[in-house]
């Protein structure tokens, strides 16, 4: 192929080359490199006649054949027996080298592309000439001289792509300065554009600062080199950590490529602008040549020419520099590109450079012509520039390669309330930690300086990354006080993250505020193990419990209103108001279409339903005594247990008891925990079963024309919450279901995200709800079972009080002082708790998981006691026991434990689910019964008998504090029969919770709640007394 024969040393064109006359070529002009020399046009029209009899490289065509290939343009080849500065800058070798770079980055990641864009206001000639080229030679490399800009000097087609989407964003002549910012910082924040050029001049009726718009460039992103960051390293010999201005960087490369060395060599450049003059002297400069800038003051511009080794002019004037200047055999490389007069041509003019090129090529050893020397180059290194951007960007992004730093305790003694040690500690800014970890500013939505949200669009991103090690963090069954989970789920990742420097996510549920006001308190974690700030985490966060409360309660104000319109309307005129006209015309909204569709009538023109089928769209028959939808309110009210709505003059009557739950217990808490995507999202909140109707028909989100809505409401609760802990590793928090009548995790979202961002070597530590009878077991079952995904490890939190209690230890209640057994050593009544872990052990074990048990210390517990529940819990099967003393001590005190949850994560497991969801549901609860409970059977009520949606998984809504159904029966029980009072579909969630005795859905306050010890200060505007 020619451009391969281009790239010898000495080329010479075989005899058989076709020779067009010039007559064929329009507007030829003269050689570049004087007389003598032999010239081979290829004119190639696609289409016309059957191909070329030979080709270039003597090689005679094969039958049919076309040379040149398709794509091919005019190919003018210009040699005179000596080497040429074009030949191997245009040649294959550029192409190859970044398309390979491309290939490589796209092996890396498949869904990366390098991008740049091209900025450009208003519509210049000249700009939009320019841009196409850069356009085009991004996305095909070709590397081509238009021949009504460059005439013919030298046009070269590289073959193929490689790969750079390259953007024209163009604003018009009215463009304002802001909105030009406002593009460029656009621009600057999407991850997917690697390199942003600015076009100049800008062409705008309105008054632009320049080199404020210059500047505004991202400095990573400037391929072009302008901004002063890029200059300034520049400047310093920072040639590493730059992008050189692509002009001087061509003509370093043209320079290199003659073979003569720079260093050592006499250097002058004429001109000092900061495109090309002022960068081009510190390229040469750092390439160790000796160098004088001159400009149009300089005196004896003659005598300083003359002694250049390496000549370099743009200064701007048609031919000012001649050959009885340049020093023998130098090297000249010229910049200029002007138009001066010429008669004989169709334009009126012609171009040239600053150099009078008749005269120089006599006495320059290598030249470069005007037009299509230094200009091809300069597109070249463009290129170049935008492929190094997208390489380093790939680099600093990898998946898994994370560049944190961590935050140091400040450890007290004795240790301060869980409010003073958060203030104690001053977060990074959520920007900074975001980074941390290779979330991409286009993927983070920042909510002031300590919490942020990410975009799904990062999944997308990830898709093709491997996994971390996923680990759960359960408990023994509980004292009312809690056990220290969410505690020991900080800890564990402060001890990965900060002490054994493993990339590690926490994953969090957000919790309700009803406990924080009321009884147990925040649930941030505590001590020196805690996500911070502690007052953010447990009070508003980001909102999406607000955001589920109102979609909760549109839906309960939707279901009343069609209750009440259907009852006080005909068929036409409810018809006539679900379908109004507008513009004297109606139709149906799209939700309205998929309704149609499910009652089978397959029609779109509301004129053309008929009575029946208009009766059948337009009433739903809602049985009142069969509505399941409950309103909620993020707080414990016990008086909203059981309500009676409607008592109001307007509503005409139409009253019915009803009931508020807690926000957290809602179907649409548990849909958020539980989709995959907006579009998941979607569709489970449109199946939500709400009613059922007086025929007994299933009564969905969907049939009121609500589903739509529901989705807008939590557009951006469905986003994870991005926070931290007091020693610095990030944690997500997001969604917070209740792990009684709901499955008590944090979202399938999150803990995807995070492991794709760990890496295949980091860890992802998450918490379910209460036991592991309860939370662990619903964990797997539902949660696994809808992600799809496979824990490593099970760690089973244990602490000496609670195995006391159950073993026949006195009562523990909240708010009161313990009692003595619980503060004084008592191995007798540890011993007879143990059972309770042992079987909890064997209910992770179930699952085929290994188990750590994590044995969470208190200052009066003893040595003897913390080890012997280790002794125990290794002797049932745990793969290692350790205790913990991370409330005191932070990620240090958990180390023992990191360390094990590493080995556990690397020893063999035989992850099952414990039932097949397409069985029977009374089977399935009985499995669970039976297995995880310790039950003798299942007794399903009346109220319980002949469900549908079977094929669901099982939530069991039962209480936390007994392995069985009855909260006072400790240790393990046996010989009891679980009694399934009834059974409930949450059918957009995806699962079925049978009800285990009677089990409230909204919290009561107690007689001295937390709340009096919460308050405002008013100078500082801290909150004081959480804990």
């Amino acid at each position: 192929m020619l451009h391969k024969l281009l790239a010898q040393e000495d080329a010479q064109l075989p005899g058989e080359a076709l020779v067009v006359p010039q007559d064929d070529i329009e507007d030829h002009e003269e050689p570049v490199y004087g007389a003598g020399v032999l010239q081979v046009y290829l004119d190639v029209q696609r289409g016309a006649g059957d191909g070329l009899a030979s080709r270039p490289d003597g090689v005679d065509a094969t039958p049919g054949e076309h040379w040149p290939p398709e794509g091919a343009v005019l190919l003018i080849v210009v040699v005179d027996g000596r080497p040429d500065l074009l030949k191997q800058c245009l040649g294959p070798e550029v192409r190859a080298r970044l398309k390979k770079e491309v290939e490589q980055m796209k092996a890396q990641d498949p869904n990366f592309r390098p991008g740049l864009v091209v900025l450009q206001v208003g519509d210049r000639d000249d700009s939009n000439l320019y841009i196409s080229m850069k356009i085009k030679a991004a996305a095909e490399f070709a590397l081509q001289l238009d021949k009504n800009t460059f005439k013919y000097v030298f046009c070269c087609r590289l073959f193929g792509k490689i790969g750079i989407n390259a953007t024209h964003m163009r604003l018009p002549k009215t463009a304002t300065e802001s909105e030009v910012l406002d593009s460029i910082r656009e621009v600057n924040e999407n991850s997917s554009i690697h390199g942003l050029i600015v076009q100049l001049p800008l062409d705008s009726v309105n008054k632009m600062d320049t080199e404020k718009v210059t500047n505004a460039v991202a400095p990573e992103k400037d391929v072009d080199g302008l901004t002063s960051v890029n200059a300034g390293k520049l400047a310093r010999g920072d040639l590493g950590d730059c992008f050189i201005p692509c002009t001087p960087n061509g003509c370093m490369e043209l320079i290199k490529q003659t073979g003569i060395s720079v260093a050592g060599k006499k250097a002058v450049v004429i001109g000092r602008s900061k495109i090309v003059g002022a960068p081009m002297h510190d390229l040469l400069l750092w390439s160790h040549a000796t160098v004088t800038t001159c400009h149009s003051r300089t005196a004896n511009l003659t005598e300083e020419v003359s002694k250049a080794d390496i000549l370099v002019v743009g200064i701007g004037k048609a031919e000012m520099v001649k050959g009885e200047w340049i020093k023998k055999g130098a090297v000249v490389i010229d910049c200029g590109i002007n138009h001066i007069p010429d008669e004989s041509k169709p334009s009126g003019k012609r171009v040239v450079g600053d150099v009078h090129y008749t005269s120089a090529k006599e006495q320059a050893g290598f030249i470069t012509p005007v037009p299509g020397g230094v200009g091809p180059m300069t597109v070249a290194m463009l290129m170049a520039n935008t492929v190094l951007s997208a390489r380093r960007f790939l680099d600093s992004h990898q998946p898994g390669k994370w560049n944190i730093s961590y935050t140091e305790l400040n450890l007290q003694r004795p240790v301060p309330s869980d409010i003073v040690i958060s203030r104690s500690c001053v977060p990074k800014p959520i920007d900074c930690m975001a980074r941390e970890v290779g979330l991409l500013s286009d993927e983070v939505e920042l909510y002031g300086k300590t919490k942020a949200k990410v975009q799904l669009s990062i999944m997308k991103r990830l898709q093709a990354q491997p996994d971390g090690k996923y680990v759960v963090v359960t408990g023994i069954t509980p004292t009312p006080l809690g056990e220290g989970k969410s505690t020991t789920t900080i800890g564990l990742v402060q001890a990965l993250g900060a002490h054994l420097k493993l990339n590690v996510f926490a994953c969090v549920r957000q919790p309700s505020q009803g406990p924080t006001f009321g009884i147990k308190g925040g649930a941030a974690g505590g001590g020196y193990s805690q996500v911070i700030p502690m007052e953010e985490f447990n009070l508003h966060l980001t909102g999406d419990i607000h955001a589920i409360t109102a979609a909760n309660n549109l839906v309960a104000a939707a279901i009343d209103a069609r209750m009440f319109h259907e009852n006080t309307q005909s068929d036409k005129a409810l018809y006539n108001r679900l379908v109004p006209l507008s513009g004297g015309k109606r139709q149906f909204s799209p939700i309205q279409i998929n309704r149609l569709k499910k009652l089978g009538i397959e029609k779109t023109d509301p004129a053309t339903l008929t009575e029946e089928e208009v009766t059948r769209f337009a009433r739903l028959d809602m049985n009142p005594d069969a509505v399941t939808w409950q309103r909620v309110l993020d707080t414990n009210d016990r008086f909203l247990r059981k309500i009676t709505i409607g008592q109001g003059s307007t509503e005409k009557g139409f009253t019915r008891e009803a009931q508020f739950d807690i926000t957290v217990a809602s179907e649409i808490m548990a849909v958020l925990a539980l989709t995959s995507s907006l579009e998941d999202m979607r569709r489970r909140l449109a199946n939500m079963v709400v009613a059922t109707s007086r025929s007994g028909q299933p009564i969905t989100s969907e049939d009121l024309g609500v589903s739509g809505a529901l989705a807008v409401l939590m557009r951006d609760a469905i986003k994870p919450n991005l926070m931290q802990t007091l020693e610095g590793t990030p944690v997500f928090v997001h969604a917070g279901p209740f792990a009684n009548i709901a499955h008590g995790n944090s979202s399938i979202l999150a803990d995807k995200i995070a492991l794709k961002l760990v890496g295949p070597e980091g860890f992802v530590v998450t918490e379910a709800g209460f036991g592991a009878d309860i939370g662990m077991e619903k964990f797997f079952n539902i949660k696994c079972r809808y992600s799809g995904l496979r824990p490593h490890v099970v760690v089973l939190v244990a602490t000496v009080r609670a195995l006391k209690m159950h073993g026949g230890g006195p009562t523990v209640t909240a708010g009161m002082p313990l009692p003595k057994e619980y503060v004084e050593e008592n191995l007798d009544l540890l011993v007879k708790g143990c059972g309770n872990m042992k079987k909890q052990i064997e209910n992770a074990r179930h699952f085929g998981v290994p188990v750590v048990v994590a044995v969470n210390a208190f200052k009066t517990d003893t040595e003897a006691e913390l080890d012997l529940i280790c002794g125990v819990a290794k002797a049932a099967g745990a793969f290692d026991a350790v205790h913990c003393t991370h409330w005191a001590e932070g990620g240090a005190g958990a180390v023992a434990l990191g360390q094990a949850v590493q080995r556990a994560s690397e020893a063999p497991s035989d992850f099952k689910f414990l039932y097949d969801v397409e069985l029977p549901i009374a089977d399935k609860i009985r499995i669970i019964a039976q297995k995880i409970y310790g039950a003798d059977d299942i007794e399903l009520l009346p109220e319980a008998q002949h469900k549908g949606f079977g094929n669901l998984p099982i939530c069991m809504a039962k209480t936390h504090l007994s392995l069985s159904h009855e909260a006072d029966k400790k240790g393990v029980p046996t010989g009891f029969v679980v009694p399934i009072r009834d059974i409930r579909a949450s059918v957009g969630a995806g699962f079925l919770f049978p009800l285990v005795g009677t089990m409230p859905t909204i919290p009561g306050l107690p007689t001295r709640p937390c709340f009096y010890d919460i308050d405002l200060d008013p100078e500082t505007e801290q909150v004081n007394g959480l804990f």
